[in-house]
């Protein structure tokens, strides 16, 4: 292998470590398909109970998936996502988007934020302003973290 091979590939290989900046954007056309495969859903007849023992009820379901397909605020999400730094980097060939978010007070502890699955960073929006910025919520710096969500 030459020198210039291997600067070659190191070089690749950086450039697939390095830490990206991210900004989440959901195509129209695939919210559009999206919305359309929800709302071409054929239901089943309504249960014969009038509980939940039999599973989810119908309504529910029905209910959950006019919320997906006609109600949900695509563009609301991805604006709520892009206000805070979002990143990408490869790790074992995988493309891994994280938020991180460095908190104004000095000697913040660092913290990584998790989600179960199914899940996503979403459900983690609501407690990245009172960990980073604890004093706007009543608390001391002290308590003040910088987050990596991924």
């Amino acid at each position: 292998m030459t020198e210039s091979t291997a600067a070659q590939r190191a070089s690749k290989q950086t450039d697939k470590d390095a830490i990206r900046p991210f900004q989440a954007n959901f195509p129209e056309t695939e919210l559009t398909e999206l919305r359309r495969r929800i709302n071409a859903t054929k239901w089943p007849e309504r249960e014969t109970v009038t509980d939940a023992s039999q599973g989810v009820q119908l309504a529910t379901s029905q209910a959950l998936a006019r919320y997906w397909g006609t109600d949900y605020d695509w563009r609301k999400c991805e604006a709520r996502l892009n206000a805070l730094p979002n990143f990408i980097t490869e790790i074992d060939g995988l493309d891994i988007h994280f938020i991180h978010v460095r908190s104004k007070h000095e000697n913040a502890l660092p913290l990584i934020v998790t989600h179960g699955w199914p899940g996503s960073v979403v459900e983690q929006l609501k407690i990245v302003d009172p960990l980073t910025n604890p004093t706007a919520h009543g608390a001391s710096a002290s308590d003040a973290f910088d987050l990596v969500i991924p």
